[in-house]
């Protein structure tokens, strides 16, 4: 069995092995020192890895986290606007059906015109027409479809179609003096304008627009 002696020189120290005779160095303290240091490193690489994936790793769940709200929001809006086109769509579900109906309440309105003119309104038929119009325009009216009132009033491109120009100092300019055809209205929509003559001031004999 080999033993080993060691011998203290100064600061050194030298192991002398019995068996062999050899010597064996013993690391000196810079030898050592670099084991240290080294160990140190290798710990300060790993912790300087950690807290940079600990980095990534929150950026990546900030990002994942940003992307859910935008997709959340974007959901929210989706069913929000579906739900307004739905309501829209059963809000005006009859509008062209009413607006091919009025064609009727203009021919009844017409019948009413010529009758009254030919027999007086007292005539049974003239009566029996109002009352059939009169009933109309309440269906009309449970519907949301209100006429325009447009006689007397100011020209408004949107509710009215100017059909021709009248010349009429009794009424300021670009009013409406007649009325061709009766516009109307449903919930707060134009369904259909009404046709109307303007006023106009003529001219003078200077041939110069009348104040």
């Amino acid at each position: 069995m080999s033993k080993k002696i060691e011998i203290q020189e100064g600061e050194d120290t030298t192991t002398v092995s019995k068996e062999t005779g050899g010597t064996v160095e013993q690391p000196d303290d810079e030898e050592k020192n670099g084991g240290i240091k080294s160990k140190e490193d290798s710990k300060e690489a790993t912790a300087e890895e950690l807290i940079q994936q600990k980095k990534a790793a929150e950026q990546k769940a900030s990002e994942s986290y940003d992307r859910l709200l935008r997709v959340s929001a974007e959901f929210e809006n989706y069913k929000k606007r579906t739900t307004r086109e739905m309501r829209e769509t059963v809000k005006y579900a009859n509008e062209r059906l009413i607006k091919e109906f009025l064609v009727v309440v203009d021919n009844l309105e017409r019948a009413i015109d010529s009758a009254t003119a030919n027999y007086g309104p007292d005539d049974p038929l003239v009566q029996g027409v109002n009352l059939t119009l009169s009933e109309t325009l309440k269906i009309l009216e449970r519907h949301k479809v209100t006429p325009i009132e447009a006689l007397g009033n100011a020209f408004d491109p949107n509710f009215h179609q100017a059909m021709m120009q009248e010349i009429d100092t009794s009424q300021p300019p670009n009013s409406v003096v007649r009325e061709l055809q009766k516009g109307y209205t449903i919930h707060d929509r134009l369904l259909r304008p009404s046709l109307v003559a303007v006023s106009t001031p003529g001219k003078n004999d200077d041939g110069q627009a009348q104040p």
